[in-house]
């Protein structure tokens, strides 16, 4: 079986979220998502439109997902990855180098965003 552990935000869940995920679970057997807190997001210097609470039920909920966890800290990933034995790690390539050092524990990709869509956008088209 190979594992797969992803992590976000997930704010204003949209199609660009879902086919992340949907690729994420492509590359495995089993996906992980770890969804992060209100309190992890203020230590990232964000504010997510909807509460942890509405965010990680909505990832609960998608097919494909196997297991969703709350997300509390930057340094928590590699515990994570070897508790749950997770072979591959992967994130957005907004991302891309950030995680290079957990590709001593699991292999760590990078994959492109859906073009044209994004939380950010999405806040920004709102105050408009």
């Amino acid at each position: 079986m190979v594992r797969v552990y992803t992590a976000g935000t997930f704010d204003t869940f949209h199609i660009g979220h879902l086919l992340m995920l949907k690729r994420c679970r492509l590359h495995g057997d089993h996906l992980l998502v770890g969804v992060s807190t209100d309190e992890f997001n203020a230590l990232k210097g964000k504010k997510a439109l909807y509460p942890f609470d509405h965010r990680i039920e909505i990832v609960k909920h998608i097919s494909f997902v196997d297991r969703v966890r709350a997300e509390v800290s930057w340094e928590e990933k590699r515990e994570v990855i070897l508790k749950n034995k997770i072979d591959k790690f992967i994130i957005s390539d907004d991302w891309a180098g950030k995680f290079d050092d957990l590709k001593d524990i699991c292999e760590v990709i990078y994959l492109p965003r859906t073009p044209d869509i994004s939380s950010t956008l999405i806040r920004e088209s709102l105050r408009n």
